[in-house]
């Protein structure tokens, strides 16, 4: 969308090969509902058809590696307002409509997972499941309905669905637990030592509480502060208590941003540094 191309760095086989290096077992890879779908104008030559192309030759390198992916919906919008940036919600125009051709197009790769929505934040519960009209005079599409667009098309894979508050509340989470039949539901939360839960106790109070009832996975942890313990804190209470984490982010953007690589080479930040550490570490075992 912003024309420098399907990607914001190198997707190559060196590259992944950087990230193979730390020893990660999953890469997420953040989409444009636009350029997936060919709408709204983002330049031609990175959109609709070829866009789908980078994205699935991409994820054939990554299962190559020995990668999970997760496919997530980054970046959306509704009616003819290109989508340039993160919204409180899914719309309904465009969003469903992303899922199904997002899920027909790998609904036989057992390696691929759906996150269904980026950073859900601003609305209600209810909406969060069911959709609501904003103020802004905009219908969003509820997990629920992204949930269906992808069953419809024939995936049975886990779908994520991310909390409010940008992931990092999920208080109500059972509550409004959208309804599976594939019972492949899996909770997402995001974490960083600059949102409001960023203590063990307010983890075990929010995440840890829910993971005894269903799989979670935190899609992005980082720390803007580089050199402090928050990431090996985090990653030393989620093993223990059973959640899966990826790391925020694979781009050279500056520890603040929060970044973990200084170079597409995969030399880390101070972050970096830790989270490899920690990764290493607990896959290499005793």
């Amino acid at each position: 969308m912003q024309g420098i191309g399907f990607f914001a760095g190198p997707a190559d086989r060196p590259a992944i090969e950087a990230m193979k290096a730390w020893r990660i077992d999953a890469v997420r890879v953040p989409l444009n509902e636009d350029c997936w779908l060919g709408i709204n104008s983002p330049p031609r030559r990175y959109s609709g058809r070829a866009y789908r192309a980078a994205i699935r030759a991409y994820v054939a390198r990554l299962h190559k590696a020995g990668f999970v992916v997760i496919l997530d919906l980054h970046w959306s919008a509704p009616g003819s307002e290109p989508a340039r940036s993160q919204q409180p919600m899914a719309d309904h125009d465009h969003s469903p409509a992303f899922w199904a051709s997002v899920a027909r197009a790998f609904r036989t790769d057992p390696a691929v997972i759906f996150d269904l929505y980026n950073e859900p934040h601003g609305i209600s519960w209810q909406c969060w499941r069911d959709g609501c009209l904003l103020p802004e005079g905009w219908r969003t599409a509820g997990m629920q309905t992204l949930l269906n667009a992808v069953r419809e098309s024939g995936a049975l894979q886990p779908v994520i669905a991310t909390g409010l508050d940008w992931g990092g509340d999920v208080s109500s989470w059972l509550e409004y637990r959208p309804a599976d039949p594939a019972n492949q539901i899996v909770a997402g939360v995001h974490v960083y030592d600059f949102r409001s839960c960023a203590d063990p106790a307010c983890w075990a109070r929010n995440f840890g509480r829910l993971a005894r009832s269903v799989p979670v996975v935190a899609t992005e942890v980082g720390q803007k502060a580089c050199a402090s313990r928050f990431l090996e804190r985090f990653m030393t209470w989620a093993d223990k208590a059973g959640l899966s984490y990826l790391g925020w982010t694979w781009n050279p953007t500056g520890c603040a941003s929060p970044a973990l690589i200084e170079s597409w080479s995969g030399q880390p930040t101070a972050s970096g540094a830790q989270f490899r550490a920690h990764v290493r570490a607990v896959t290499e075992g005793p």
